[in-house]
C-alpha cells in the first residue's frame, strides 16, 4: 500500500518547483455570470453534479456521474482515522490494519480479493490500492462499469474492508514480514532525519509520536487482539465516507451504496473520537539534524496557523488573495536559482494544510549548497521581507493573475474531460477538511469576476500575517561531513535577527517587451498527403522535407502534445564531447530564446499555456511538448526558435551547473545512489559514456562545446518527424505547421546514429557492495540477450514480465513476507543492438538476500519448466484489453504509440490491434518467452549489503 508520509513534503514542494512554468489569457473586466451569485455573504455552493447523502448510521457518501475513463469508476472507502488515533499499544497498526484489507475479508477469503480483482483486468497498485496518514486511511479501486455485477461485487469489497476484514492469525503473521520491510524500505537518512526533526515541528502535541509506519519491535510483536482492537474501535460508519465517482448511473449507485452500508454499525458504546490540535508556541523553534548519508540540504520555514474555514464568497477572495502573495514569491525565489551565486537549487513559497486543524505556509530552499545554510535561511527571510517592506509590482500582479485565470480557463474547458481520479481526490478532501467543491465552472466565473478587482495593496498586505515569529518552525536537514558546518540554534536565530535589520533593496521588474520573432519565417508547403483512414491519422512531407503525423481527437477538449525525431543524437560525438552534448539541451533550455534571457522568457509567457523542451539523447534529437488551442501558434514559435535562435547564455550555463551541482554533491553519500550506480557501470560493462552522474563530470562540460554541438544537432530539420495529437483540426494547425516547421532549416544531409559500444557483458556477473547503516538490502538481477525485433517478440517478452510480477508478488511478498514489493520490467531494443533487458529488483533484510533471490530463481525456473498458471494467463489478459480500451482514449498514448511505430517502421494499424494480441496470449507463450529470455547463464547480480561492523 502506498504511504502518505509527511517526510515527503519538503521533496513534494521541490518537485512542484520545477514543473514547468505555466504559461497566457487576456483578463477580462469584472463580469456577473447570470448562472452563480458572488455577493460577499453567500455561502460558496456545493456543485449541483454531486449527490451527497448521509445514511442513518452516519455513513456519508458522494456521487458524481463523470465519463473519463469511460467505462470506469473511481471507488473509495475513506475513514477517518489514522495513526493519531493509536494506543500507545498500536503503533504503525492504523497502517497495518490497511494492509489487512487485502488479506481476506468475510466474503473473500486470504487473497481471493486481488484474484478477482486481477481476473477482471484491475491492477495492483495503479487501480487496486490504499494508504494511511496521521488522520486518514483511503481504500482506492478503479473498476470496469460495464458489467453491473462487477460494479456491485466492487461495493461489497468496499463494505467488507468497512467492518468485515477477517484479521486471521496466521494472515496477520504473513503480512508482519511485508510490512516490517515496508518500514525498512523506508528507513534511511531523510527518515532518520525527519524523525529527529518531528517531536520539534509538532511540539506538545499527539503527532510527535505517531509516526505512520510505527515501530519495528511493535510491529514484530503486538498480539492479534491489538490491532482487531483498533479496527473494532475506529472502522465504524460514522467515521467514513464512500466516493463513487465514474461512468455509471447515479441512481443505480446509490441504491448500491444504501444496500452494502446501510449494514454498517456504529458501537453500543463508541470511543471517544478526539481531534487532536498541534498546540501554539510563542518563539521560533529550530529542528536542525544531520545525518552522514544525507544525500541533499534544506532549510524549510514553517508557519502554522489556525486554518480557518472557507464557507462565505469573502473566504474564498481571500484565499484567492493569498495564493496570489504565494505563487508572486515563488516566482521571485524561483528567478533567484537562476543565478550562479544562489545558495540553493530550487525554492518555493507555499501555503497548504497541515495537521490537527492547522494550516503552514512554508518558504523552502531545496538542494543548498554546502556551506550555505545560513545564506540560504538568510535569503528566504530577505526575500519575505522584501515583501513585507515594498510590496510586489503591479507588474507582477497581472502576470499572476492573467496565469491564475489561464489555468482555470483550461480547466473549465475540460470541465467534461476531467478524470474521475481528480473529482475523487476533490470529494475526499471535502469529507475530510470541508474543503469547498463548488464545481469548476463556478470556480472559473468566480476567478473572473473578482480577480481584476484585487488590488496590489490587498496583496502586499498579506505579508504581515503569513510570517510571525509565533509558531515559525525552521527545520535544517544536511550532510554530516568533515568540511561542513553545522549551524547552531543561536547562529540560525541570529540569521532571523538580521534579515529584519539590514538594508534591502526593492525588487526591480524587467520585463522585455518585444515579440517572441523578430521576424516572421518563410514557410514551405504540404507537397505529399497520406491518410490512413483505420486510426484516422493524416501525414504530410513538407516542401524542406520535415515529415508530420497528425491525429485530430475529442479525448481532451484544449490539449495538443506532440514530440518529434530525428536520427543522431549524441552518438555522433566524441566521448570527450559526449557529457557536453548530453546536457547541451537542458543548458539551452536555461539560457532563454532570442533576444529572452530564460528570466525574460518566463515572463514573456506568463498565462500562456505551452511548453516546449529540446532534447539531445544518445540516438536522436528532439523536441517534445504541449499547448492550449488558442496558444498553439506559441507553441509553434518556440519550436521554431529551438531551432534557429538558441541563446549562449553565460549566466544561464553558469546557473545550471551551480544547480545541478547542489543537487548532486552529496549523493554518493548514499547508499542507494551507490547502488544503482554499481548496477549502471556492471550492466553496460564501464563503458565512458555510462559513468555514473555526478557533479565531479561537470568539470567536463564545456559551454562552446555544448552550444556548438546543440546548433548542429538542429541545423536540418529535414530528416525531422513530428507528431501532433489533440484538440485541432487540420485545416486549423496546417497554415501553423507550413509557416513554422515549413521555415525550419533544412539541408538535407542524410545520418544516422552511431554504435557508440555500450554493450552488455556475458556470463554470469556477480557483485556486492557493503554501504550503509541500516539493515536494508537490495538485489537486482538483469538477464541480457540478444532480441529478434518483431511485434510479436515485443508484446510476448512483456506479457511474460506481467505474468512474473505477479507470480513474484504472490511468492516473495504475500507468501514468503520478505518485501514490500518486487519490481519487475522488460526491455528489449532494436538500437544500437537488437537486444534485451530483463530486470528484477526487491529490498529485503540483508538476512534474507540469498533465500529469497534462490525464491526468485525457482520460480523463473518453474515458469521455464513447467509454464505458467492458467488463471495467471487469463489475468494479464484480462489486464491487457482493459489497459487498451483505456488508452485508445488517451492522447499520450497515442502520441507515444505512433511515435513508435513511426521510429521502428511498425504499421501503425497495429496500435489497434492489442485486443488481438492479448486473446491470443498462452501459457504455451509465455513459457517460451521464459525459456528464450530468462538465460540462467546469462545475468548480472547486484546486492547491496549495509557496511559490515
Amino acid at each position: 500500500m502506498k504511504k502518505n508520509l509527511f517526510q515527503l513534503i519538503a521533496f513534494l514542494l521541490f518537485a512542484l518547483s520545477i514543473n514547468g512554468f505555466i504559461v497566457n489569457t487576456t483578463l477580462g473586466q469584472e463580469t456577473e455570470s447570470s448562472k452563480f451569485s458572488f455577493e460577499l455573504e453567500d455561502k460558496i455552493p456545493v456543485d449541483s453534479k454531486i449527490t451527497i447523502g448521509k445514511l442513518e448510521n452516519g455513513l456519508t457518501y458522494y456521487i458524481r456521474e463523470n465519463k473519463k475513463p469511460e467505462n470506469r469508476a473511481e471507488l473509495r472507502l475513506v475513514v477517518k482515522v489514522g495513526s493519531v488515533q493509536e494506543d500507545d499499544d498500536q503503533l504503525g497498526l492504523a497502517h497495518f490494519a490497511e494492509h489487512m484489507a487485502f488479506n481476506g475479508t468475510k466474503n473473500f477469503e486470504k487473497h481471493a480479493l486481488i484474484d478477482y480483482l486481477e481476473s477482471i483486468g484491475m491492477k495492483f497498485g495503479p487501480e487496486i490500492n490504499a494508504y494511511t496518514s496521521f488522520e486518514r486511511t483511503v481504500y482506492m479501486l478503479q473498476v470496469p462499469t460495464d458489467v453491473i455485477s462487477t460494479l456491485d461485487t466492487a461495493f461489497q469489497i468496499l463494505e467488507d474492508w468497512g467492518q468485515n476484514v477477517s484479521f486471521e492469525d496466521e494472515e496477520i503473521d504473513k503480512e508482519r514480514g511485508v510490512v516490517i520491510e515496508e518500514w525498512r524500505l523506508g528507513r534511511g537518512a531523510s527518515q532518520r532525519m525527519f524523525k529527529e526533526q518531528l517531536p520539534v515541528l509538532f511540539k506538545d502535541s499527539r503527532y510527535a509520536d505517531r509516526y505512520v509506519i510505527g515501530e519495528k519491535e511493535i510491529l514484530e510483536t503486538f498480539s492479534y487482539e491489538t490491532i482487531r482492537r483498533f479496527y473494532m474501535d475506529w472502522y465504524r460508519p460514522e467515521l467514513m465516507a464512500v466516493v463513487a465517482v465514474g461512468d455509471f448511473d447515479k441512481n443505480q449507485i446509490e441504491e448500491m451504496i444504501k444496500e452494502h452500508f446501510s449494514r454498517l454499525t456504529n458501537p453500543a458504546q463508541p470511543r471517544e473520537y478526539v481531534k487532536y490540535p498541534v498546540p501554539d508556541h510563542e518563539e521560533t523553534l529550530f529542528a536542525i539534524a544531520s545525518d552522514k548519508e544525507a544525500p541533499m540540504s534544506s532549510v524549510i520555514i514553517y508557519n502554522k496557523s489556525k486554518a480557518e474555514p472557507e464557507i462565505y464568497v469573502k473566504d474564498l477572495r481571500n484565499a484567492t488573495i493569498e495564493r496570489l502573495f504565494s505563487n508572486m514569491l515563488s516566482q521571485r525565489l524561483s528567478e533567484l536559482t537562476q543565478k550562479p551565486d544562489a545558495p540553493f537549487a530550487f525554492g518555493i513559497a507555499s501555503k497548504s494544510g497541515f495537521f490537527g486543524g492547522t494550516e503552514v505556509f512554508n518558504l523552502v530552499g531545496y538542494a543548498v549548497k554546502d556551506n550555505k545554510m545560513e545564506q540560504c535561511l538568510d535569503v528566504l527571510l530577505t526575500e519575505y521581507e522584501k515583501v513585507r517592506k515594498y510590496g510586489f509590482t503591479e507588474t507582477e500582479l497581472e502576470r499572476q493573475k492573467t496565469s491564475t485565470l489561464s489555468s482555470y480557463e483550461k480547466m473549465k474547458n475540460e470541465a467534461d474531460k476531467t478524470e474521475s481520479r481528480r473529482l475523487a481526490d476533490e470529494y475526499i478532501r471535502n469529507y475530510l477538511t470541508d474543503e469547498f467543491i463548488p464545481g469548476i465552472e463556478y470556480e472559473y466565473e468566480f476567478n473572473k469576476k473578482y480577480l481584476p478587482g484585487i488590488t496590489l495593496d490587498e496583496v502586499n498586505n498579506f505579508a504581515s500575517t503569513l510570517m510571525t515569529e509565533k509558531n515559525r518552525v525552521v527545520t535544517v536537514s544536511m550532510p554530516d561531513k568533515e568540511g561542513l558546518h553545522i549551524p547552531t540554534d543561536d547562529e540560525l536565530n541570529n540569521v532571523i535577527i538580521l534579515a529584519g535589520t539590514k538594508e534591502i533593496i526593492a525588487y526591480e521588474d524587467k520585463v522585455l517587451d518585444i515579440p517572441l520573432l523578430a521576424e516572421e519565417p518563410k514557410g514551405t508547403s504540404v507537397i505529399e498527403e497520406k491518410y490512413i483512414e483505420e486510426i484516422d491519422v493524416t501525414e504530410w512531407k513538407l516542401g524542406n522535407g520535415v515529415r508530420v503525423v497528425l491525429k485530430p481527437t475529442e479525448f481532451k477538449n484544449d490539449e495538443i502534445m506532440f514530440s518529434s525525431f530525428s536520427l543522431g543524437g549524441s552518438s555522433l560525438v566524441s566521448d570527450e564531447n559526449y557529457f557536453s552534448a548530453s546536457n547541451a539541451s537542458p543548458i539551452i533550455r536555461n539560457s532563454g530564446l532570442g533576444k529572452f534571457n530564460n528570466i525574460e522568457l518566463q515572463k514573456h509567457l506568463a498565462g500562456k499555456i505551452v511548453s516546449v523542451r529540446p532534447m539531445i539523447g544518445d540516438l536522436t534529437e528532439k523536441l517534445a511538448g504541449n499547448s492550449s488551442l488558442k496558444d498553439m501558434e506559441t507553441m509553434f514559435q518556440l519550436i521554431y526558435l529551438y531551432f534557429t535562435e538558441p541563446r549562449k547564455d553565460n549566466d544561464g550555463y553558469l546557473a545550471f551547473k551551480a544547480q545541478m551541482q547542489a543537487f548532486l554533491e552529496n549523493q554518493k553519500a548514499s547508499p542507494e545512489k551507490a547502488f544503482q550506480d554499481t548496477v549502471q557501470v556492471t550492466t553496460y560493462d564501464y563503458n565512458v559514456r555510462r559513468r555514473p552522474f555526478s557533479s565531479e563530470l561537470f568539470d567536463e562540460i564545456n559551454l562552446d562545446s555544448a552550444y556548438a554541438i546543440y546548433l548542429d544537432r538542429f541545423s536540418d530539420a529535414s530528416d525531422f518527424t513530428f507528431f501532433f495529437v489533440g484538440s485541432f483540426d487540420l485545416n486549423q494547425i496546417k497554415p501553423l505547421i507550413e509557416k513554422y516547421l515549413g521555415g525550419l532549416p533544412s539541408t538535407g544531409r542524410i545520418e544516422n546514429w552511431k554504435d557508440i559500444g555500450a554493450d552488455f557483458p556475458e556470463g554470469i556477473i556477480e557483485k556486492t557492495l557493503y554501504k550503509g547503516i541500516e539493515q536494508k538490502s537490495f538485489v537486482q538481477l538483469i538477464f541480457t540477450g540478444p532480441f529478434d525485433w518483431t511485434y510479436e517478440n515485443r508484446w510476448a517478452i512483456k506479457s511474460m514480465q506481467q505474468v512474473v510480477d505477479i507470480k513474484l508478488r504472490e511468492v516473495v511478498r504475500e507468501e514468503k513476507g520478505g518485501t514490500y514489493g518486487v519490481r519487475v520490467w522488460a526491455a528489449p531494443e532494436r538500437d544500437p543492438k537488437k537486444r534485451y533487458s530483463f530486470v528484477i529488483w526487491f529490498g529485503c533484510d540483508p538476512e534474507r538476500v540469498e533465500e529469497l533471490t534462490e525464491t526468485v530463481f525457482v520460480q523463473l525456473d518453474s515458469l521455464k519448466n513447467y509454464g505458467p498458471y492458467q488463471k495467471n494467463i487469463d489475468k494479464v489478459k484480462e489486464i491487457q484489453k482493459r489497459t487498451q480500451e483505456v488508452q485508445l482514449k488517451q492522447n499520450r498514448f497515442w502520441l507515444n504509440s505512433l511515435y513508435t511505430s513511426y521510429f521502428y517502421g511498425d504499421d501503425p494499424i497495429l496500435i489497434l490491434e492489442k485486443d488481438e494480441m492479448a486473446e491470443k496470449l498462452t501459457q504455451e507463450l509465455v513459457q517460451k518467452a521464459a525459456q528464450e529470455y530468462l538465460n540462467n547463464k546469462n545475468y548480472i547480480k547486484v546486492v547491496l549489503y549495509p557496511e559490515k561492523e
